[in-house]
């Protein structure tokens, strides 16, 4: 079983101000002249976290990190306006720029799958390989399955407290009905919605319950920007297409990638994994028997450290993989 790669520290950090308003929060660790990987964060609004520079090894790959629109240590937090898809695609190919980047891994999870496939689909001589976890394709019925009509059945229990910020006439469309309240000017009630939003998510992570993840979700800085910029997105489909992501993967069929979910993902559910591994010649999928979405259950952690390595010796020797 592979654990987390030991505690590293970037040794750079970068402001990239993207428009008159965003700045994002970027960081770099590992070795310079390593494989370039940018790790893509989840959510929207989650950001990342010193745990996700572990994922690879150090001493192989020159690891980028950066926080999204509205995220973790970009500014301004939780901020909706100038925050769609195509500005964050925007973003990650103005941060290739900056940081002098020729190809690039992307490694993503949840949204930061989605966002890692569409940024490769619109740049896709740009990327060398992903390796990508908890598929999320952001369909209609994806969305549905975890705001409206799904995983309620599996936890009910978890489901009251979501519940429990929506009046009963608006539980209807509970998308809507959060995103009403995270906008309002009612700094009490959208703390109070964030809060239940984030924990449902959070509490429906993992296969076993962890009060760690749980505790991570409804930090308030995180619960925020995570409530507020995931209701933004998904009241809005994505700001994409309905099922762009499966329709566009002719762009980068040549594109090796490595699949890794968990079967009892009940975020995510594994039907998307399935669907991305069958319009994708150049995937291989793994289904992690015994684990749900988040990347801190350990065996998708050794399937996720076992895929960055695998990675990393098929493009060993590439000419094109520095900066």
């Amino acid at each position: 079983m592979q654990n987390l790669f030991p505690e590293i520290k970037p040794y750079a950090r970068h402001d990239l101000a993207v428009d008159k308003l965003h700045t994002l929060y970027i960081e770099e660790c590992g070795v310079p002249d390593g494989i370039p990987v940018l790790f893509v964060h989840g959510g929207p609004g989650a950001g990342c976290s010193k745990h996700d520079r572990r994922f690879f090894d150090p001493e192989k790959y020159r690891i980028i990190l950066f926080d999204q629109r509205g995220s973790g240590r970009s500014r301004p937090h939780a901020e909706l306006e100038n925050n769609t898809t195509q500005h964050l695609i925007d973003d990650i190919e103005a941060i290739r720029q900056l940081l002098d980047v020729d190809r690039w891994v992307l490694f993503g999870g949840s949204w930061g799958s989605t966002l890692s496939l569409l940024y490769a689909q619109a740049h896709p001589d740009n990327v060398l390989g992903m390796v990508l976890r908890g598929i999320f394709l952001a369909r209609e019925q994806d969305l549905s399955w975890f705001y409206q009509a799904g995983a309620d059945r599996i936890f009910p229990d978890y489901w009251k407290d979501f519940l429990h910020p929506i009046p009963a006439s608006e539980r209807h469309d509970l998308m809507n009905a959060y995103y009403r309240i995270l906008t309002s000017s009612n700094e009490i009630a959208r703390m109070s919605a964030a809060k239940a939003w984030s924990m449902w998510e959070g509490r429906c992570a993992t296969l076993r319950p962890n009060p760690e993840v749980v505790n991570s979700f409804t930090d308030p800085h995180l619960a925020v920007s995570l409530a507020r910029i995931e209701a933004h997105y998904f009241v809005n489909q994505a700001f994409i297409a309905s099922n762009q992501v499966l329709e566009n993967m002719a762009q980068i069929e040549k594109t090796p990638g490595i699949i890794i979910h968990g079967r009892y993902d009940m975020v995510c559910p594994l039907d998307n994994a399935i669907a991305l591994y069958e319009h994708w010649g150049e995937s291989e999928l793994h289904i992690i028997r015994d684990a749900g979405h988040a990347s801190r259950e350990p065996s998708i952690t050794d399937a996720l450290i076992k895929a960055t390595n695998e990675m990393a010796e098929r493009l060993s020797g590439n000419g094109d993989q520095s900066s």
